[in-house]
């Protein structure tokens, strides 16, 4: 019968002194430049094979539009009979098949806050959304209101704060403390 494995969680590292920990912050420095070395390397490699494939595939692509477009041409004078006067739109040419579909209807827009803007001066709001969303700031502004312990407001802000805690979904958090290491690095000019 087999021995039954333990398996435990690898002992992750820790620097043993400040000597150490300042080490191991010029090691990540160093690995971090290693990487973005690596990085960089992989990027220029792909650069090169693109460049190199890229005259064959600008080929072909040429080559395939312009059979497309002889194809459409063609199956565009012989549209009734491949239909079968438009009961169908699809048609099997034994190669490959072919077929005619509508896109559904849609609407495009570019530049969104200008036309918000044009559709308020040309009163078309029925085509403008109301949009509510929940004000974080006035949260915290009630959360910093209700911890001065005389401030104007406080039992209001108390009060509303009591009730949103019962709201699901809502969490407020307290400030979190992260842990950042930024190895220096001096920028070649």
């Amino acid at each position: 019968m087999a021995k039954p494995r333990l398996k435990t969680a690898a002992a992750a590292y820790v620097s043993q002194s400040r000597d150490g920990a300042a080490n191991d912050i010029r090691q990540i420095g160093d690995l971090s430049r290693e990487l973005t070395r690596l990085q960089t390397a992989m990027n220029d490699e792909i650069a090169e094979t693109t460049s190199h494939f890229q005259p064959g595939i600008d080929d072909l692509r040429l080559r395939i539009q312009g059979l497309q477009s002889g194809v459409q041409t063609w199956c565009e004078a012989h549209r009734a009979e491949l239909t079968e006067g438009g009961r169908v739109k699809t048609a099997n040419l034994i190669t490959g098949e072919i077929a005619w579909r509508n896109d559904p209807p849609s609407v495009g827009l570019r530049g969104v806050d200008k036309i918000i803007e044009m559709f308020r001066a040309l009163k078309l709001t029925s085509y403008l959304r109301q949009k509510a969303e929940v004000d974080k700031e006035a949260i915290l502004a009630d959360r910093a209101t209700a911890a001065g312990k005389e401030s104007p407001g406080r039992d209001a802000a108390v009060e509303r704060l009591n009730l949103l805690s019962g709201v699901a979904g809502v969490t407020l958090n307290a400030g979190v403390e992260k842990f950042v290491i930024t190895p220096f690095e001096q920028e070649a000019t």
